[in-house]
């Protein structure tokens, strides 16, 4: 009965704090995606839901919810890798990028080009972005991002051929009008 109970209340709060929950993330990790934060989010109920029925009950869920989190955010920390930040090189980082749908015509257009690309990477589905970002600017390998979300390294690659693609018909209609 207690067990019920507790499930109840974690369930309660997990439902009324998610968006909160999803901002602590956030400030907590630089530069995170917005998936970054839902996956240790479900993570994190995952394990507390998944605990023995036995385990004893929770007094201060928040509290526990919140200490899980930070824990796992730290988890997290420890094993990705460290990203570069520094504002000359992602300048290069969008010029290379740009560079890659443009040929040398970014060197001519860069910063009317950069910035049609980043708003069209914005625009893409969340899914769409985030492979792009994390192959394209944060240097992740498919078989890392694949053993960090358990999505398999195929999926990966076809978002990404997809993201590219439509980037692709975006700027080409850009160009035209």
């Amino acid at each position: 009965m207690a067990a019920n109970k507790n499930n109840n209340q974690l369930n309660d709060f997990f439902a009324e704090e998610y968006q909160s929950l999803k901002g602590y993330v956030r400030s907590k990790i630089e530069h995170t995606t917005e998936s970054d934060a839902e996956d240790i989010i479900q993570d994190v109920a995952l394990r507390i839901f998944s605990r023995p029925l036995d385990a004893l009950p929770i007094n201060n869920i928040g509290g526990f919810v919140y200490n899980a989190i930070r824990n796992r955010i730290i988890d997290v920390m420890r094993v990705r890798k460290e990203r570069i930040y520094d504002e000359k090189t992602v300048e290069t980082l969008w010029t290379e990028f740009t560079e890659s749908f443009y040929g040398d015509s970014a060197r001519v257009y860069p910063e009317k080009l950069k910035a049609n690309l980043k708003t069209s990477i914005n625009e893409l589905k969340t899914p769409y972005r985030d492979i792009i970002l994390a192959v394209d600017f944060e240097g992740y390998s498919y078989r890392e991002i694949s053993a960090e979300t358990g999505i398999p390294q195929g999926t990966l690659m076809s978002r990404r051929h997809r993201a590219i693609s439509i980037l692709l018909k975006k700027l080409e209609a850009d160009i035209k009008h």
